[in-house]
C-alpha cells in the first residue's frame, strides 16, 4: 500500500514538473511574440536601411512591412545613385582604425602585481589572436553602422581548447575557452526599449534560428524541425532588397530549423543568481541561475556588450547616419532621374502629328531615325518636334545643394570622402586640421567601440578566473621579448583594469611624423650633440627596421642580454663575461636597480655584486 501510494506520489509530482515547465514555455514564448512586436517598427527601419545600403532605394515602410513603391508612370526612370554606400565604406575604413592593444594596469607597484598585470595582458592578446578579435569587432561595426547597433555575446565554450581526456564514452574532453562573437540587432529582444545602457536592462531575450542537429548536440535533445521563414535570421523585406537579382521573390529560409530562445533574467530577490531559460521547438531545454559571474565584482550579470554607432536619449537601439541619408537619397535620385528624362527630350525629341496624317504606330516603335522617309497624307501638316527648351540651371543648383547636405549629415567632409580638396588647401596642416575635423565628427562611434572591446576585455578575464581552474600553459612575451611558457589557473587573474595601449587618434604614421619631428629637433641625443646605440635601436625599431639594426649592430644583443640577466638575479648569482659590452651593460642594470621599486635586500646585493663586476672588467680591458 505505501508503495502504491509512493508511485502515485511521483507520478503527481512528475505531473506537477511537467505542468509547470509547461507553464514556463508558454510564458516564455509569450514573452518573446510581445517584445518582438513591440520592436516591429524599429526592425522594419533596419531593413530600410539594409535596402538603401544594397541600392534598392524605391522602397518605403508599411504597416505590411518594407514594401516597393509603385510606379507613377511607365516611362518614369527610377535608377539609384547610391551615395549612401561609400559613405558607409568610408566611415567603416576608418572605424578599422579602432583596433587598441588590449593591456591590464597593475594594482601597485609590487613585483606580484606587476606579474599578475603582464600575465592578464598576454592571456587578453592571446584570446585576441585565437577568435580573431578584429574581424568580431569589423562584423560588429559593419551592424552598427548599418542599423545603428551592434551587439556582443562573451561565452565559456566547453568543447573549445586542449584536449584534456575523453569521458565514458570515448567523446573527448576539453579544458575549455573563452569565445567572443557578434550578434546583429534583429536578435536581442530587451525587457524595455527606453533602456540607455545594458546596465538599466533587467531581462534580454537572444532569439536565433539554428539548425536542429546544433540542439542535438548542445543539448542532447532531437527536435522535428521546420522551415522557419518568417524570423529575421536573415534580414529580409518584401521589396527584395540586399539579394541578388536571380533571387527574385523567393524568401530566405532555413530548413529543419527551430528557433531557440534564451531568456536572461539579471539577479533579484526572486532569483539571487539570475536566471537562465532557454527553449525551443515548444521545449524547455534548460533552465538554471546565469553561467557566468562576469561583473565588475564577481557577480552574475549579463553576457552581452551593447555597440552603437550614436546613441539616443531614452532609447536602448541607436541610429546611424543612414536614417539621416535616406531622405536626401530619395531627392538625389528624383533630381538625377528627372534631369535624365529632360535630357532624354531633348536628344530624342517630342514629335507633334496631326491625326490621321501619318501611320502612328510605326512612328512610335521607330521613331525617326536618320534616314527614316516619313509619309504622310497629302493636304496634312508634317509632323514637326515641340521646342522643348533647355535644361533649367535649377536641377545643377538643386543637385549640388542636396551633394553638399550628403557631407552635412553624412560626417564626412570631401577630403575624407571623394579625396578632394575643395577649399584648396595646400599646406599639410591645413589638410590635417581638415582629417581631424572628420576624426571628432566620428567621436561618438569610436568611443563606442573602444568602450565595448574594453569591456571584452574585462569580461574575458573574469571568464578566465571563473572557469580556468586547472593549470593551463600560455606562450607569452617575457621580459626582454623572449618568449616564456607560464602556468597558470583562475585564481592567478587577479587584476582586471584593462586599458588601451593607444587611442584612435594614434596611427603608426603619426607616430612616425612625430618621431621624425623629435629627431630633427635633436630631442633624442646627448649632451655631446650624438645618440647612443640605445636611442638608435629603439628609433630603428619604431620605424620597423629593428631586424636591419640587430644585423649590423650587436648593441641591441647587449640590451637584451643584460635584460635577461636582470631577471635571473632575481633567482640567483649571475657572473660578468669577459665578451660583454660592459658599458651598457652597467646603464641597463642601474635603469632595472631604479625602476625596479622595493626589492629584496639579497636580490639587491646580487644586483650590486653583478654591476661591480662589470664594472671591474671594464678597468681591465681600457
Amino acid at each position: 500500500m505505501k508503495e502504491r501510494e509512493t508511485l502515485n506520489e511521483r507520478r503527481r509530482r512528475a505531473d506537477a514538473e511537467a505542468r509547470r515547465k509547461k507553464k514556463l514555455v508558454a510564458e516564455l514564448y509569450a514573452d518573446f511574440e510581445k517584445r518582438r512586436e513591440m520592436r516591429r517598427q524599429i526592425e522594419r527601419g533596419w531593413q530600410l536601411n539594409m535596402n538603401f545600403i544594397g541600392g534598392n532605394q524605391y522602397c518605403d515602410i508599411s504597416p505590411r512591412g518594407v514594401e516597393e513603391e509603385d510606379d507613377g508612370f511607365f516611362w518614369q526612370s527610377r535608377k539609384c545613385f547610391n551615395h549612401i554606400a561609400p559613405t558607409i565604406e568610408t566611415r567603416l575604413a576608418r572605424l578599422a582604425k579602432v583596433r587598441p592593444s588590449l593591456n591590464v594596469r597593475a594594482f601597485s607597484d609590487a613585483d606580484d602585481d606587476v606579474k599578475t598585470a603582464r600575465l592578464c595582458s598576454n592571456i587578453l592578446k592571446s584570446v585576441k589572436n585565437r577568435v580573431d578579435l578584429d574581424k568580431v569587432v569589423e562584423r560588429a561595426t559593419l551592424w552598427s553602422e548599418s542599423c545603428g547597433t551592434a551587439f556582443y555575446k562573451v561565452v565559456w565554450n566547453y568543447d573549445d581548447g586542449n584536449v584534456i581526456g575523453t569521458d565514458e564514452t570515448g567523446k573527448s574532453v576539453h579544458e575549455g575557452d573563452v569565445n567572443v562573437v557578434a550578434l546583429s540587432p534583429f536578435e536581442i529582444y530587451p525587457d524595455s526599449l527606453t533602456a540607455e545602457d545594458m546596465s538599466e536592462v533587467k531581462s534580454l531575450i537572444h532569439a536565433k534560428a539554428v539548425p536542429v542537429s546544433d540542439i542535438y548536440e548542445k543539448f542532447g535533445l532531437e527536435l522535428k524541425g521546420r522551415t522557419v521563414t518568417d524570423f529575421p535570421l536573415a534580414p529580409y523585406s518584401a521589396a527584395g532588397g540586399w539579394k541578388r537579382p536571380s533571387d527574385g521573390d523567393f524568401r530566405p529560409a532555413i530548413e529543419n530549423a527551430e528557433i531557440l530562445i534564451e531568456r536572461y533574467i539579471r539577479p533579484n530577490g526572486q532569483y539571487p543568481d539570475g536566471r537562465l531559460e532557454i527553449a525551443a521547438g515548444g521545449v524547455l531545454l534548460f533552465e538554471g541561475p546565469l553561467p557566468y559571474r562576469n561583473g565588475d565584482r564577481g557577480e552574475r550579470t549579463l553576457p552581452f556588450i551593447r555597440q552603437t554607432c550614436i546613441g539616443l536619449a531614452g532609447a536602448f537601439y541607436g541610429t546611424c547616419v543612414v536614417d539621416r541619408m535616406i531622405p536626401l537619397q530619395r531627392a538625389y535620385n528624383a533630381v538625377r532621374n528627372r534631369k535624365h528624362e529632360f535630357l532624354n527630350r531633348l536628344s530624342m525629341g517630342v514629335i507633334a502629328v496631326e491625326d490621321g496624317s501619318v501611320d502612328a504606330e510605326e512612328l512610335a516603335d521607330e521613331g525617326l531615325y536618320p534616314g527614316k522617309v516619313l509619309v504622310y497624307r497629302q493636304g496634312s501638316a508634317k509632323p514637326e518636334f515641340l521646342d522643348c527648351g533647355s535644361l533649367p540651371d535649377e536641377f545643377e543648383k538643386e543637385e549640388e545643394r542636396i551633394s553638399n547636405e550628403f557631407i552635412l549629415v553624412s560626417g564626412m567632409s570631401q577630403v575624407t570622402r571623394n579625396s578632394l580638396n575643395p577649399t584648396h588647401v595646400t599646406s599639410a596642416t591645413g589638410l590635417q586640421l581638415l582629417i581631424d575635423q572628420d576624426t571628432n565628427r566620428m567621436r561618438m562611434s569610436v568611443e563606442s567601440v573602444e568602450r565595448a572591446v574594453k569591456e571584452a576585455g574585462k569580461q574575458i578575464l573574469h571568464l578566465y578566473r571563473q572557469f580556468a581552474s586547472a593549470q593551463r600553459v600560455l606562450r607569452m612575451t617575457g621580459t626582454g621579448g623572449y618568449t616564456e611558457l607560464v602556468c597558470f589557473q583562475g585564481s592567478d587573474i587577479s587584476s582586471d583594469d584593462v586599458q588601451f595601449d593607444t587611442g584612435y587618434e594614434t596611427t603608426p604614421e603619426r607616430e612616425r611624423e612625430e618621431l621624425l619631428a623629435m629627431l630633427e629637433l635633436g630631442l633624442l641625443q646627448d649632451k655631446d650633440g650624438r645618440m647612443s646605440d640605445d636611442a638608435r635601436n629603439k628609433v630603428l625599431d619604431a620605424l620597423g627596421y629593428g631586424s636591419l639594426e640587430n644585423a649590423r649592430d650587436i648593441s641591441r644583443l647587449h640590451l637584451r642580454k643584460a635584460e635577461k640577466e636582470n631577471v635571473l638575479l632575481l633567482t640567483k648569482e649571475v657572473e660578468a663575461d669577459g665578451y660583454d659590452d660592459h658599458a651598457l651593460h652597467i646603464a641597463e642594470h642601474t635603469r632595472a636597480l631604479l625602476s625596479g621599486g622595493e626589492r629584496d635586500d639579497a636580490v639587491k646585493e646580487r644586483m650590486l655584486r653583478h654591476l661591480e663586476a662589470h664594472r671591474t672588467k671594464r678597468s681591465q680591458t681600457e
